[in-house]
């Protein structure tokens, strides 16, 4: 597996691939990479969100997970930029609760690519990677805001 950082407007952001595909994303890395290149492919794709936030990051993926993980990720693919759904929404189309949405959520190995920054609290952004607070919300709220989502 390779690993590699973009840099990103609230920070680094850590890429690991393997093979022809995404296997990892880190939004708050913690530690040092291996210091490999990122392949074009797949710069080209996060400077785009970056830059569009409209755009559909589109790579190949390689996360592992749960069944119910599995269709959670899926759920979260289609969730159109800047208009988030709430834990209990997404848990109510489902058919789950809002808690096991949460944890499929903060297990999700490529955030950004499959976003589940999109899902909010009833009463604002909520929590991200398991975070209610410090440098992993403030990388949700900035995604939410380039997406242009206001919070309540």
């Amino acid at each position: 597996m390779a690993k590699a950082l973009i840099q990103a407007p609230f920070g680094p952001i850590a890429v690991d691939w393997r093979g022809g595909a995404l296997a990892g994303v880190d939004l708050v890395p913690q530690g040092e990479r291996d210091g490999a290149v990122l392949p074009d492919w797949v710069r080209a794709e996060f400077v785009a969100y970056l830059k569009d936030p409209g755009h559909r990051i589109d790579l190949p993926l390689q996360p592992a997970g749960t069944a119910f993980q599995q269709r959670v990720w899926s759920a979260l693919r289609a969730i159109p930029p800047g208009r988030p759904c709430t834990y209990g929404e997404l848990a109510a189309r489902l058919g789950s609760a809002a808690r096991a949405i949460g944890q499929a959520c903060r297990a999700n190995p490529c955030p950004l690519v499959v976003p589940c920054h999109r899902v909010v609290g009833r009463r604002g952004a909520g929590g991200f990677g398991g975070a209610r607070a410090g440098a992993p919300l403030a990388v949700k709220r900035w995604l939410l805001r380039h997406e242009g989502w206001e919070e309540d």
